[in-house]
């Protein structure tokens, strides 16, 4: 037989075993089909999470957990006697990476400095919480509310009253995440 024809053997040994995969994988396919096993096992695997406790939840009457660090609806905080917290300092408004707040402020008596106006457009807020952070005296916060949907673009432009009534409303929980959030800031 010569070296030429070993070759050929070698050649078509190596052929007739891929054929032979093949073959064995179409055969294999075909049973899976006949035998319908992927539907049984689809089956068995709806039957075996029939029985398992249910994750899902009742959205509008069951809430699940939220983190301390959820950002939500924005706020504005007032100090206990008060008073605005905010300074108006503008570092809010120049760390907004959307530019969706806007500040205007003016020197009062005492030569301290207050906002006249303070917007949002929280159509174009990222809730990146970028804001809340560059605050000094903590005045604006991200609260846990995420239930604000509305009707109306107009409805989501946030002015200074609004966002007064927000902190008023939330300012309980706002202190209670802000003091478990203390350690890490």
């Amino acid at each position: 037989m010569g070296c030429v024809g070993v070759g050929i053997f070698i050649i078509y040994r190596a052929v007739a075993c891929v054929n032979y995969k093949v073959n064995m994988k179409l055969l294999d396919k075909s049973a899976r089909v006949w035998f319908l096993t992927e539907i049984l096992s689809g089956m068995l695997l709806a039957l075996r999470y029939m029985f398992k406790k249910k994750v899902t939840i009742n959205y509008p009457y069951e809430k699940g957990p939220l983190s301390p660090r959820f950002r939500g609806e924005h706020a504005l905080r007032r100090y206990p006697n008060g008073e605005e917290r905010c300074i108006a300092c503008k570092l809010c408004e120049a760390v907004c990476p959307a530019q969706a707040i806007v500040i205007e402020a003016e020197e009062r008596e005492d030569l301290s400095r207050r906002t006249t106006k303070y917007d949002i457009d929280m159509t174009k807020c990222i809730y990146c919480g970028l804001c809340e952070e560059a605050c000094p005296v903590d005045a604006i916060v991200e609260t846990s509310n995420f239930e604000f949907a509305t009707q109306t673009h107009e409805e989501l432009l946030y002015n200074k009253d609004r966002l007064l009534r927000n902190g008023e409303i939330w300012e309980q929980e706002i202190a209670a995440r802000l003091e478990l959030d203390a350690k890490y800031r």
